[in-house]
């Protein structure tokens, strides 16, 4: 546990070498790399903290904007002794990752984001998601929950996954019992009603291209969206946003990439992060 920026930050590492980060996304924590993780770590020293408000780091009332979500991990990453980065995200994590390397670009050596559609930069066509917008009403979606976070989360699990036993019975109580304790759903809901904010701070950071190398990979389908519908916007996004992406289609998988094919991702990140 670290104190950083405000808020107290769990994280777990591990390993040795250049330091590569990895942030979650919802409704997941730290434990959505357990899978990756080690092999990782026998080349590079993998740090996987819990984002604000989620699993057991702190949880304030604000402060889920890219901007402050990113402020947080790099003051962790400071804390910690690191200064330069492998950065790696999924799902809000990609926001929160985009966010550090446009704020600190010389301090990313390299950025692999998964399975989000950048805030502010839908490709055109793009239908909003149900609970992208239901997750955005005030205090509703805490109260219609409540005593329900089961039956709740386990339909994302279910339905964004193509594959999904990779996520198990005690995976999910591992993800719900972080979420049911006191403001786990609110604070998870928060990083979706900083949607709009996240929107116009990636407006301002797109007038400078990243110059990093950028790995965007998505599931080939994703069940509950009735196919591969994250790949093309996030493609579409980081083009405008970085100079040099490389895209990747990950087979057999849907939303939870890290889970649900685990070899193909830790395949993908060696040979992304080795490239000269």
């Amino acid at each position: 546990m670290a104190t950083v920026n405000g808020v107290q930050l769990h994280y777990v590492i591990g390993g040795k070498g250049d330091p590569v980060v990895l942030l979650h996304g919802w409704p997941e924590t730290w434990y959505g790399w357990h899978k990756v993780m080690p092999a990782l770590a026998k080349n590079y020293t993998v740090i996987a903290p819990d984002l604000r408000g989620l699993g057991d780091s702190s949880k304030p009332r604000t402060g889920y904007d890219g901007n402050t979500a990113a402020e947080d991990i790099h003051q962790l990453v400071a804390k910690i002794g690191f200064k330069t980065i492998f950065l790696v995200g999924h799902d809000i994590g990609t926001q929160v990752a985009y966010s550090y390397a446009a704020a600190h670009p010389a301090e990313v050596k390299k950025l692999a984001v998964m399975e989000l559609t950048i805030p502010g930069f839908a490709s055109p066509g793009r239908m909003p998601i149900w609970w992208g917008i239901f997750h955005q009403v005030p205090d509703v979606p805490e109260a219609l929950v409540d005593g329900k976070e089961m039956m709740y989360l386990s339909w994302f699990y279910h339905n964004l996954a193509f594959n999904p036993s990779a996520i198990t019975e005690g995976d999910m109580k591992e993800y719900v019992s972080h979420y049911s304790s006191p403001g786990g759903m609110r604070a998870g809901f928060e990083y979706y009603r900083a949607f709009p904010q996240d929107a116009i701070q990636n407006q301002n950071y797109s007038k400078t291209k990243l110059t990093m190398p950028v790995l965007a990979l998505g599931g080939s389908y994703i069940p509950a969206l009735g196919g591969n519908i994250t790949m093309p916007s996030i493609i579409y996004a980081m083009k405008i946003l970085a100079q040099n992406v490389t895209g990747i289609t990950v087979p057999i998988s849907g939303h939870f990439i890290p889970e649900e094919q685990p070899q193909f991702l830790i395949d993908q990140l060696f040979k992304f992060f080795r490239n000269k």
